[in-house]
């Protein structure tokens, strides 16, 4: 039996989504994750200090695209089978999902676990990690299109955990027929993932995990348990509903019907350290307002 190689990227892109605490909540991740034996690298990214203007609809486009430029050429050097990515935003899965298309052909398909879809363009919104998935199928900037050599079809995309999905994303959803199941039908047990993989002819499967599919009344470390001054208003946005228990269920029937060659984690938003790390700081002897 062929053995595969493997491949695990840190990478703490927080401009995809403009906020500075993705890149703490990925360097947590990757410390928190199990040891393993597959190379591990780290993506640089950009100071989390500077401010980024908006360029042709997207904000620090260039930025963007020089860092999803590291992140690919880290990933041609080491030309894994198996691809784990600990993020960041969820833009981090482009240049790692493109890679395993490529790799494993017309048998490979994307199972998007996501209270959103991921389908925006810059028409309707600036921060690329909205974007992503719909770049993933061909659609969108072509800054971002192009680094996908080969788009996967709709029929090979499944979204878990999604619900109320705004206007554009539904008719996008509708228009491309891609299927998805709902939190009550990841919770009754219901969801058709297994029928799906079975019915597309999956062989090789890559997982996107985005933490903000979780309820944040349960999980607190995600963007909708964000409480401070400057958090924006979460009116119709919608918001997770899954359990971690949840989704382990989803990757655990995937995994039973398919092989999983891809993984990839985003979104953690780690507020209660965050907040204790700006109050160590802010303390006589240990912060850098000692003498």
């Amino acid at each position: 039996m062929k053995n595969h190689s493997d491949l695990r990227l840190i990478f703490p892109l927080w401009l995809g989504g403009n906020l500075p605490a993705y890149k703490i909540g990925a360097e947590m991740l990757a410390w928190l994750a199990p040891e393993g034996k597959e190379p591990t690298v780290t993506v640089p990214v950009a100071d989390t200090g500077t401010v980024y203007a908006v360029e042709d609809g997207i904000r620090g486009r260039s930025e963007v695209m020089a860092e999803l430029d590291k992140a690919a050429d880290i990933i041609r050097q080491h030309a894994p089978d198996r691809m784990t990515v600990l993020g960041g935003d969820c833009l981090v899965d482009l240049e790692s999902f493109a890679w395993l298309s490529r790799r494993w052909g017309d048998g490979f398909g994307i199972l998007w676990i996501d209270t959103h879809p991921d389908v925006m363009t810059p028409a309707q919104y600036e921060n690329a990690h909205a974007h992503v998935l719909g770049a993933l199928m061909g659609n969108g900037d072509e800054a971002l299109t192009k680094r996908v050599s080969h788009p996967v079809d709709p029929a090979k995309v499944f979204i878990a955990g999604i619900h109320s999905p705004n206007e554009y994303e539904a008719e996008f959803l509708s228009a491309h027929n891609i299927q998805t199941s709902s939190p009550e039908d990841v919770q009754a047990k219901t969801s058709a993932i297994r029928e799906w993989i079975e019915k597309e002819k999956i062989t090789h499967l890559a997982v996107h995990f985005d933490m903000d599919v979780l309820d944040y009344h349960k999980f607190r470390a995600v963007m909708f348990a964000r409480t401070d001054k400057d958090a924006p208003s979460w009116d119709g946005v919608a918001k997770g509903k899954l359990g971690i228990e949840d989704v382990l269920w989803i990757i655990s029937e995937a995994g039973a019907a398919t092989d999983i060659v891809g993984l990839g984690i985003a979104e953690h938003l780690p507020w209660d350290a965050i907040n204790l790390k700006n109050m160590l700081n802010a303390l006589p002897l240990l912060g850098t307002t000692k003498a």
